[in-house]
């Protein structure tokens, strides 16, 4: 039987214990308590049980003692923590875990990250899902992974990123449209859209009309002056790619950008809608289906089947309701910085630091 201990920041045990203890966020400490341990504190305070400890020092000192047991040899799991700064947060993020009987055999933390070693009898991604209301609530991710996670950095594997809001800090077509005058009225279908509120090919082709007569030179300047990479892209791409990774950019946006990205990131495939241009201006239309929520899905299937790489080394990361398809998918799905739709559907969600978190789950 694991026993496992919380304590307060500001508070000391009456006896020296040998079990380990570790940090957590908060400059609390968690004690990973031995048996000799357990009988030495309820000798100290004569109490016949733990929960009689917990009791007598929540009456006689005023202070919180979470304490919780849990089966040692329960399959073992890793959990992600991002965003838990204080002490207050962690402790919601203990209780969670205990009234599943899951513990917690190691902690390790630094800025803005903690992860944790568990022991329980529920698979990872279930676990994720139970705790989702919890990380909504407490404005921080969680994210349980498999001891040996799936997808793994030790075997090949893919990523296909979505680019608008994703791969990139803006939505391409609404800094397009402010050159025109019309951004807010095109950011708000943008919006809709993105949070499944309106669909997608028929949002998209009434926005593209709204460009008819632009000039095409608005396209580089908006990359010049309005576009940056998300915090972490690079770093991502560049880890993956170390490991024999494909990566790969699929978007609802423009083969502008996507085969500028392509070429800039050295990723090995993009997919995106072509805008039709005559001397030198938008015409309103586009060559070409549209790149929707089945083509990004379609585009993860193919890609992994032609490169021969299981759907389990897969990872496709967007924030749309256009992504989730492709999410769902994939070995692991990732919602990023995404609307509360996606959150809510995605097996994972990241809203805390940057693309590079995703190296983090692996």
């Amino acid at each position: 039987m694991l026993s496992n201990i919380l304590l307060p920041p500001d508070f000391l045990l009456p006896i020296p214990v040998k079990s380990p203890q570790f940090d957590v966020p908060g400059e609390g400490k968690l004690l990973l308590c031995s048996t000799h341990d357990l009988w030495r504190l309820r000798e100290h305070y004569a109490c016949a049980t733990l929960e009689a400890v917990q009791l007598q020092i929540s009456l006689k000192q005023g202070k919180r003692l979470d304490i919780w047991h849990a089966d040692l040899e329960a399959t073992h799991l890793n959990a992600h923590i991002f965003g838990c700064h204080d002490f207050t947060t962690f402790r919601e993020i203990c209780a969670s875990l205990a009234l599943e009987r899951i513990g917690i055999l190691q902690v390790a933390t630094q800025p803005g990250y903690c992860r944790m070693l568990l022991s329980g009898g529920i698979d990872a991604k279930t676990m994720t899902m139970h705790l989702r209301p919890l990380s909504e609530r407490l404005g921080v991710d969680i994210a349980i992974t498999p001891l040996k996670p799936s997808p793994s950095l030790a075997e090949p594997g893919l990523l296909l990123m979505d680019m608008d809001s994703t791969l990139i800090q803006c939505e391409c077509i609404d800094e397009i449209a402010d050159f025109m005058g019309i951004k807010p009225q095109i950011a708000a279908i943008t919006q809709l859209s993105m949070e499944g509120k309106l669909d997608f090919a028929a949002s998209f082709t009434e926005r593209v009309k709204l460009l008819r007569g632009l000039d095409a030179g608005v396209l580089q300047q908006v990359l010049d002056e309005r576009i940056r990479l998300t915090e972490g892209a690079q770093s991502l791409i560049r880890g993956l790619q170390a490991h024999g990774w494909k990566t790969g950019l699929v978007s609802g946006g423009f083969t502008f950008y996507t085969n500028h990205f392509e070429k800039m990131l050295g990723l090995d495939f993009s997919m995106g809608n072509e805008l039709e241009i005559v001397d030198g201006k938008l015409t309103g239309g586009f060559h070409g289906s549209i790149v929707d929520a089945n083509s990004k899905r379609t585009a993860l299937l193919s890609k992994a089947a032609a490169w021969n790489i299981p759907m389990t080394q897969t990872i496709a990361i967007g924030d749309g309701a256009n992504d989730l398809p492709m999410i769902e998918a994939a070995g692991m799905g990732i919602a990023f910085h995404a609307k509360p739709r996606v959150r809510e559907l995605a097996p994972y969600s990241l809203s805390h630091g940057g693309l590079d978190r995703a190296l983090d789950l692996l």
